[in-house]
């Protein structure tokens, strides 16, 4: 297992980001610019999701894009995040693997 998706998944807080990417029609509110389905969630909403600065979640978000547990895509002025659910699943296959 690569140290990068450890790390990334050593957080509650980047596992509850996970856990809400994978369903953000029901986690967040209606976007101005991008699908949250098909563009991902605006950064801005997921700071303010998990009350904590826009600095601190980028550094959070910017984790688990390393790991490529999740994807980042620009629109305008903002960056929107998904789940990449291929890497998700190799991952998932690791654990099951190795243990």
């Amino acid at each position: 297992m690569e140290v990068e998706v450890l790390k990334a998944l050593a957080s509650q807080r980047r596992l509850q980001i996970l856990e809400w990417l994978r369903d953000p029609g029901t986690h967040f509110p209606p976007q101005v610019d991008g699908d949250l389905e098909t563009d991902g969630v605006c950064g801005v909403l997921i700071a303010e999701k998990l009350h904590v600065s826009q600095p601190t979640a980028s550094e959070h978000l910017k984790v688990l894009v390393a790991a490529g547990l999740i994807e980042g895509k620009r629109i305008k002025q903002w960056v929107f995040y998904r789940r990449n659910e291929d890497r998700i699943r190799e991952v998932k296959q690791a654990f099951q693997r190795d243990w």
